[in-house]
């Protein structure tokens, strides 16, 4: 699955890497990356692109703590467990807020 699409850059491109928003967990989520076979969730609401990767700003977790920060897109692509298994696209979170889906 491709983690990102010409519909993902373009919507990034419109906001940049920090949405304008006073209340950040009122931010769409553009787009939400999942590790299918453990701990990891970035819920993506900005994006800003250097040259051939996208730095891709949001709120994550790793484990138990949720925390706002950057990641770059060539860092998930490159994620590979044990299994060989990597970072999935989930294709039915994009529009909702930050909210509704940090939990």
């Amino acid at each position: 699955m491709e983690l990102m699409t010409k519909e993902i850059e373009e919507k990034l491109e419109q906001i940049g890497l920090f949405p304008e928003t006073e209340d950040m967990f009122e931010a769409e989520v553009i787009v939400k990356y999942f590790n299918p076979c453990g701990a990891g969730t970035w819920l993506v609401v900005g994006g800003e692109r250097y040259e051939d990767d996208w730095e891709l700003y949001g709120y994550a977790t790793i484990g138990y703590e949720w925390e706002w920060g950057s990641i770059m897109l060539s860092e998930l692509k490159a994620y590979r467990n044990r299994l060989l298994i990597g970072i999935e696209r989930d294709l039915h979170c994009a529009g909702k807020c930050v909210r509704e889906l940090a939990k």
